[in-house]
């Protein structure tokens, strides 16, 4: 007899119409939500990198290039006038020939840019406006503005 209604049970479900009872709502984790671009107002903002600190070479290239750049001034060696890039080329030629001697741009000035080591007489540097400073002067301010990230001034 428990054949015959579970038989009939069967049957008669399988011949009702499904009908479901309660709508299953999803579940905020059940659902992955859209990946939308980000827009850039809306980034957390990033910190900006610390510049790191020039090298020395950097810096005695730097000098050397500020000479070589000076619009209408005059290197004065010896008693003779030199345009910016002859200055600069005999700079360069001084600083290969002292090698491992100059390692920082303080004992650059000090030892190879403010006089001749064959005279004594310092080196001195004439302005297009005609004014006329010693090269020591002029490569010290030129180090501070480097150091302290500003533009050179010219003249």
């Amino acid at each position: 007899m428990n054949i015959l209604r579970l038989s009939l049970a069967l049957a008669l479900a399988a011949s009702l119409p499904i009908v479901a009872s309660a709508q299953v709502k999803p579940t905020p984790a059940s659902v992955a939500a859209p990946m939308l671009p980000v827009a850039a107002s809306q980034r957390a903002p990033i910190a900006p990198r610390p510049v790191p600190p020039l090298s020395e070479q950097v810096k005695i290239q730097s000098l050397i290039a500020s000479v070589e750049q000076l619009p209408g001034a005059v290197f004065i060696r010896n008693g003779t006038e030199y345009d910016g890039h002859k200055a600069a080329d005999h700079l360069r030629l001084k600083l290969k020939y002292a090698g491992k001697r100059v390692q920082t741009a303080d004992q650059f000035i000090t030892n190879l840019a403010t006089g001749s080591s064959m005279s004594g007489k310092p080196y001195q540097i004439r302005f297009a406006d005609g004014h006329t400073v010693e090269s020591a002067v002029y490569f010290r301010e030129q180090l501070k503005r480097i150091e302290s990230g500003r533009r050179s001034a010219k003249g």
